[in-house]
């Protein structure tokens, strides 16, 4: 894929690389994909937006997330469900109706994690007000811990995160590496996180969530969402089709029940 311009980030004038894929990918392959970008940033400075989605739908669990005690894997695999852990920290998102974005870049372009977390999501939520949704970002209070529930990410917005009247509609999460990050999450697009909550082992917390169908009282489309996005990065720059790009290795890992379930 060849670098697009785009405006500066933060103090430093980045060239990005974006790409939008309209056909899904499976959860091992769209989290090593990620991951294979952050490694990627390290190595060559380089920045990179890329905008997706999931096929077939998939439930994904924090890195660090106590996933056996806190969800049921019987009812998952009774149900069908296909799961993955991330490279990324944060709490389980059940992906199906949404646009999932990743951001791979030098930490020194966007500074500390907050300061990263935040000017990603300014960014975002100028390009969801392009579509009239209200944007906004959380104040940078944080919302008191939920007594060690478990939940979905999109249990409670946190300082910083995008909201519309309160309701978080962008859930996030980053991992650091050498001079690069990886921050990725979910746009919702429609639909609901209550998946998590039916294979969650106690009762969960209860989502603060919206969607951009809600929010604006009709369907909304992948293309448009990442239309908009894409137009405040760059155009997309050329790449093969998606199907035809051989997996990173690292799918492997990712495909793995040890991984999955490793804690």
């Amino acid at each position: 894929m060849q670098p697009v311009a785009a405006s500066p980030v933060g103090a430093a004038t980045l060239t990005w690389c974006v790409s939008v894929e309209p056909e899904g990918r499976p959860g091992d392959e769209n989290m090593a994909e990620d991951e294979s970008l952050l490694g990627a940033a390290d190595r060559s400075g380089a920045a990179f937006l890329r905008l997706y989605r999931w096929s077939p739908p998939c439930l994904s669990l924090g890195r660090n997330e106590p996933a056996l005690t806190r969800y049921d894997r019987a009812a998952i695999e009774r149900l069908g469900l296909d799961v993955v852990r991330r490279p990324t920290g944060g709490r389980a998102v059940w992906h199906e109706h949404e646009v999932t974005y990743a951001v791979a870049a030098p930490i020194a372009a966007f500074g500390s994690l907050t300061e990263s977390y935040r000017a990603i999501h300014e960014r975002l939520a100028r390009a969801l007000r392009l579509l009239g949704v209200p944007a906004s970002l959380a104040p940078r209070t944080r919302i008191p811990a939920l007594d060690g529930r478990p939940g979905a990410c999109f249990a409670a917005p946190v300082g910083g995160e995008v909201v519309v009247d309160g309701k978080k509609v962008i859930g996030s999460a980053q991992v650091r590496l050498g001079r690069a990050f990886l921050q990725h999450g979910s746009i919702l697009l429609d639909g609901s996180q209550e998946t998590v909550s039916a294979v969650s082992v106690q009762p969960s917390a209860v989502s603060s969530a919206t969607t951009l169908s809600a929010i604006l009282g009709r369907p909304v489309g992948f293309g448009e969402v990442t239309d908009a996005i894409a137009s405040t990065w760059g155009p997309p720059c050329p790449s093969p089709p998606v199907l035809a790009r051989p997996c990173p290795p690292s799918s492997v890992r990712f495909s793995d029940p040890a991984w999955t379930w490793r804690r």
